[in-house]
């Protein structure tokens, strides 16, 4: 568990790479019950004017969120986790898509020992959430 004396503003305390799949796309499809045919069908989605498929945004977002559960030691941590979708994440039917997250201290509450953490997720170096800010308690 991180010692909230040892932390500062600007301070990285996780960065970490994630590839998805459409294998991905597949499972979590089954575990959100979200089988939109844009997360899995690429004439579908190249029909309504997207690139190619794409991950679930919810998929990104849990994603992007694991290196700040994984740095605080306990989901149960996280007091609140917000974030606004930006642009896609294009995941090629070979292969896969690399997601980037970056988690960075950005502001820290003594009297409440909590820290907000602000993520940086990018997909083919480009920022893919806005504004996305987790709570931590520490």
């Amino acid at each position: 568990m991180p010692n909230f004396a040892d932390l500062e503003v600007g301070q990285v305390v996780a960065q970490k790479s994630y590839q998805v799949t459409r294998d991905s796309l597949v499972r979590y499809a089954g575990a959100s019950g979200d089988f939109n045919t844009i997360h899995y069908r690429d004439d579908i989605a190249q029909s309504v004017g997207l690139p190619g498929v794409l991950a679930h945004g919810m998929l990104t977002m849990g994603i992007s969120v694991q290196p700040v559960v994984e740095w605080a030691g306990d989901a149960a941590k996280v007091m609140d986790y917000g974030v606004r979708f930006t642009k896609p994440v294009v995941v090629p039917p070979h292969g896969h898509a690399e997601l980037n997250v970056k988690a960075t201290i950005a502001q820290l509450d003594e009297e409440n020992q909590k820290v907000r953490i602000d993520l940086t997720t990018s997909f083919e170096e480009t920022t893919v959430l806005g504004k996305a800010q987790v709570w931590v308690q520490l």
